[in-house]
């Protein structure tokens, strides 16, 4: 879709990038690695779970002489570019880091709003590309250059659905409320739907909202008059904070709230003022109780920035290492394509990948075999596992 370079600005640099810069006649062991992150816009702590992982890894890395790449060590430089969470700002990070600042293969963008029409860049650019928390098929469907390190929205709401069904046998009648401007949002609300009736089970409200709303009350007053038993809300974390006090507000009680990994944000309890204690949702990571490396990424994270990782920041630093890792096993040349190349390759052929979110191969899509993970919201705003369901 070559129309989308026209005209375009280009700023913002979004990439994990491998680069032989030549001074001096010497070249520098450098491998520089940028992130495309809203770090502005509806939904920041995206853009700063990201940015921490990356700092964490690079920490890492270079306090131990820099990655080893077939013998020789190259030192990490991450570059962080806002995308303000808008699809023409994610587009134009992409030809600015594929095409001026000459990356080997690019992390992010995360959403699916925006991680679709960039990795449609990236794709054409044959320039790899992982997405940490993009869930809708279209992000890599046809994709060769691009992958994915979270799990798909038709894995996602088929486990929600067996979720429902298993810890509250008894509701047969679901009401759904998404944002009609979000891919991801809308797709998945329409998988749930679907699934739900396939179990024979009723939709007794389906409705939607727009990206800037803020007073929902018209959708909710339709919601909590209807026969709904349990509210699935597909939505980001920004919206959720103020869904459900205002849904509360207007009489849906103690009746269950069902949500998404969207929902999967450490400021989701600050910004809802506690409201969601107790409801559950589906994601790709749960801090409290993990064990061994797991763990062990969870203290380092907590002692370095103060706050337990969400989702979003578990899946960037599995981004970030599963293209550290296809370096690694490809090797580096200093030819620009040929590395390109050969990392989507050394991605596509790793097996058993030991990530933090859980054990990831990709399939011929660029997507990992990886279950759901059920996790509900403690009293003290804690995300406790509850199960996995594929």
């Amino acid at each position: 879709m070559n129309f989308l370079k026209r005209g375009v600005t280009l700023f913002g640099i979004a990439a994990i990038v491998a680069v032989f810069a030549a001074c001096g006649g010497q070249k520098t062991q450098t491998i520089k690695i940028g992130f495309n992150i809203p770090l502005t816009g509806d939904s920041p702590k995206i853009g700063e779970s990201a940015k921490n992982a990356g700092e964490l890894i690079k920490k890492e890395i270079n306090a131990g002489d820099g990655l080893d790449v077939n013998g020789k060590k190259y030192q990490i430089e991450f570059v962080y570019v806002d995308n303000e969470l808008k699809p023409e700002s994610a587009i134009q990070a992409a030809y600015r880091l594929i095409e001026q600042e000459r990356v080997l293969a690019v992390v992010g963008p995360a959403g699916s709003g925006r991680a679709i029409p960039a990795g449609q860049v990236n794709n054409e650019s044959k320039t790899p590309m992982v997405s940490p928390w993009a869930t809708n098929p279209a992000v890599t469907k046809d994709r060769p250059y691009v992958f994915r390190a979270c799990i798909l929205d038709p894995v996602q709401a088929p486990a929600a659905v067996s979720f429902v069904k298993e810890q509250f046998p008894a509701i047969a009648n679901i009401a759904v409320l998404y944002n009609l401007e979000d891919d991801y949002s809308k797709t998945l609300a329409e998988l749930f739907r679907d699934n739900w009736a396939a179990t024979g089970g009723t939709i007794a409200a389906f409705d939607s909202f727009g990206q800037k709303d803020q007073n929902f009350s018209v959708q909710l007053t339709r919601i909590v008059n209807s026969n709904a038993e349990l509210l699935y809300l597909p939505d980001y974390y920004n919206h959720i904070a103020l869904i459900v006090p205002q849904a509360k507000s207007l009489g849906w009680g103690e009746k269950p709230i069902l949500g998404s990994d969207s929902w999967g944000s450490a400021d989701l309890w600050t910004l809802s003022k506690g409201s969601v204690a107790g409801y559950y949702f589906t994601d790709h990571f749960a801090a409290a109780g993990a064990t061994g490396y797991v763990k062990e990424f969870i203290d380092k994270y907590q002692a370095e920035f103060g706050e337990s990782p969400d989702s979003v920041a578990a899946l960037s630093y599995d981004s970030a290492n599963i293209i550290l890792k296809a370096i690694q096993n490809a090797g580096l040349t200093g030819d620009l394509q040929k590395d390109r190349d050969a990392i989507k390759d050394a991605i596509a052929a790793l097996r058993d990948y030991p990530g933090v979110t859980g054990v990831m191969t990709f399939n011929t899509e660029g997507d990992p075999d990886k279950p759901a993970v059920v996790v509900q919201i403690t009293e003290d705003g804690s995300f406790a596992y509850i199960d996995s369901l594929k």
